[in-house]
């Protein structure tokens, strides 16, 4: 969602099916937005008086005149007790005017408070376990916050919806909590008979004319959050297209804009190609029993399952909310902490059929715009404070949630390698335990753990959890035939990471054109390697196609007064349960070492060369064995 604030828009025309103007438009779109954002700023929250109830089902009869700032409507609610209970609470702004309520058409009494809700009277005690039903009837103008617009294009009215995160609230009464999935609904959306009406799901029948009004019924059978219910309403032109491949086809429905047909036929053909791009990593579209689709509105970005909103024919736009139908959709974030499970693994997608589709290059430079946007602030985390999910500019914040959570995928990316990566990318997606339901940043992780085979909280603490990026400085010479010794240190933006721990690409040439690729595992400070490298070596580049994210790095030849030959040092046995040996040939001026947060611990040696580890915890340590020659810097295991 909210793609006005994604960076990468800005390197765009770079790339294919795009149209001649694109560039400026979105240069203007991100600035128009981004200051609109910043006019609206506020807090947001689920609501606590919600908890007690299970949304099962919602009917939504709703009325409206593109036209004419109004609406009206009736919603029929099932729904499960969690817990006996009094009283039922919906989420809806006092705008949204209530008229009547009943349950099994008996009148119940309600009221609306100054905190945006509904409070219904039950009849009688409601027990734990039991289902139930309530009809709501209401009207009113909702409110000009940016989430339900009356507007025109080409002086045509139309109205829509862009619920995220809670403007749910403001044009119908709902839970607008994403943990509770609503397991079906029905929309009937009645307006003047002129109008084309679009909405999630499929339409089981044709629309039903009564006078000058028409009706038109979309039921949807896959669970949705309240904030992905969508409406639009105006004078659309339709075409179709085909997803899938056979015998698993879908219907592609586009509902566009009649002044903008022929630019909608042509920038929307390559869809379907997507769509199947997609499917070859992640699985079958989430909801191909129903339909794909794209409805034109004059506003942003939304990635309403079965249909996403656009307001261009932008490629990257088309991309980004198509990426939404697996992630954000089928698997939706469980909190606003976990924003980046939707934002940045939607963003990750793009980067992937940029690759396809446009080659290397095009990948390289989609990459650095990222990693220059990323850095251009010393500060930041991927996951979300509980202080920051309560604001929704940092819930959507594009340096963070999108460009910084997409580039952490790619570095997972190239730490696990493509196949692992890809098959536990898969596997989360298709979790039985997850699909159409919600998950938080453990369940990815845990997913991510078991195709690699090994811990990733220290991957995850880093580069999502705390702040911050890496600057690198990598040294390499020439050493015996077929030999190379690199030196990787490295300083941090930000104080929450003690060493950024990755796996790093490194390209050494040759004074004939030769190239060799090759990677080093980092694990701490002043880390040395022997590289075998099948030449002699004029040159080192450090992550010449940019997937690490890091700023001002350095790589050069020679290793000033390092000498590699003469502080050999080695450390055994590591892991360690008591006594760690440290031989040497070079006399150790000093040794200090580190916890993995940073606190000094003190070294005990039994004599000249053993190190008593007997009463340290379990963990990682650094060790740091100074010489007169260099720093060698060691990563300890306690068992």
């Amino acid at each position: 969602m909210k793609t006005r604030i994604i960076y990468i828009l800005l390197n765009i025309l770079s790339f294919s099916f795009v149209f001649s103007q694109e560039g400026k438009h979105h240069t203007d779109m991100i600035s128009k937005k981004e200051k609109k954002s910043a006019l609206s700023k506020k807090n947001v929250q689920f609501n606590p008086n919600t908890v007690n109830y299970d949304v099962t089902y919602h009917k939504l009869e709703l009325k409206v005149n593109p036209g004419v700032r109004n609406i009206s409507g009736k919603v029929t609610t099932t729904y499960t007790a969690l817990s006996n209970m009094n009283t039922i609470t919906f989420d809806l702004v006092s705008q949204m005017v209530v008229s009547s309520v009943k349950q099994n058409n008996v009148n119940l009494s309600f009221l609306q408070n100054a905190n945006k809700e509904l409070v219904i009277t039950l009849p009688n005690t409601q027990l734990a376990g039991t289902s139930a039903s309530v009809e709501i009837t209401y009207a009113g103008i909702p409110p000009n916050t940016g989430h339900v617009f009356f507007t025109t294009h080409n002086s045509s009215p139309i109205f829509f919806t862009l619920s995220e995160s809670f403007g749910d609230r403001e044009w119908w009464p709902c839970k607008q909590d994403m943990r509770d999935k609503i397991d079906s609904i029905d929309l009937y959306i009645t307006a003047p008979s002129q109008y084309v009406a679009v909405g999630n799901g499929v339409e089981p029948a044709a629309p039903v004319i009564s006078g000058s009004d028409k009706t038109t019924h979309f039921h949807h059978s896959y669970p949705i959050p309240a904030y992905l219910v969508s409406v639009s309403v105006t004078n659309y032109s339709t075409f179709n297209q085909t997803g899938g491949t056979a015998p698993n086809t879908y219907p592609i429905i586009n509902y566009v804009f009649p002044e903008h047909l022929s630019l909608a036929q042509s920038n929307l053909s390559p869809v379907p190609s997507f769509l199947n791009f997609f499917e070859s990593l992640l699985g079958v579209y989430p909801y191909s029993n129903e339909k794909y689709g794209n409805a034109e509105v004059t506003e942003s970005g939304m990635e309403h399952p079965t249909v996403s909103f656009i307001s261009n024919y932008n490629r990257y736009m088309m991309e980004h909310e198509m990426a939404h139908q697996w992630f954000g959709d089928k698997i939706t974030c469980a909190t606003w902490n976990d924003i980046w499970l939707n934002e940045g693994f939607a963003t990750f997608m793009d980067e992937l059929l940029i690759e396809h589709y446009d080659g290397n290059a095009a990948g390289i430079s989609n990459r650095t715009s990222l990693i220059n946007h990323i850095t251009s602030q010393p500060n930041g985390a991927v996951y979300l404070t509980d202080a920051e999910a309560l604001d929704e500019d940092r819930i959507f914040d594009g340096r963070l949630s999108y460009n910084k959570g997409a580039m952490v995928l790619n570095m997972l990316r190239l730490k696990l390698g493509e196949t692992t990566f890809l098959l536990g990318l898969k596997n989360y997606i298709n979790d039985p335990n997850l699909i159409y339901k919600t998950a938080g940043t453990p369940d990815f992780k845990a997913h991510m753990e078991a195709v690699y085979g090994s811990s990733l909280t220290d991957f995850f603490n880093d580069w999502i959890y705390n702040q911050g990026y890496p600057v690198y400085t990598i040294k390499a010479q020439n050493m015996a035939a077929g030999q190379v010794k690199v030196l990787v240190s490295q300083t941090q933006s930000h104080a929450s990471v003690n060493y950024f721990e990755m796996r790093l690409p490194l390209q050494f040439t040759g004074a004939g054109g030769q190239v060799y690729n090759t990677y080093v595992n980092n694990t701490v400070n002043n880390e040395s390697f022997t590289v075998n490298v099948p030449f002699t070596i004029t040159g080192v580049r450090f992550d010449p196609e940019k997937h690490i994210i890091s700023r001002n790095n350095t790589a050069t030849l020679g290793l000033g007064n390092v000498d590699f030959e003469k502080d050999q040092i080695e450390v055994y046995p590591n892991p360690v349960s008591n006594i760690l040996t440290v031989d040497y040939v070079t006399p150790i001026d000093k040794v200090t070492m580190t916890n993995m947060v940073g606190q000094e611990v003190p070294v005990h040696f039994i004599n000249k060369n053993q190190i008593d580890f007997s009463k340290f915890s379990p963990g990682v340590y650094v060790l740091q064995v100074h010489t007169q020659n260099s720093t060698k810097t060691l990563k300890i295991i306690k068992k």
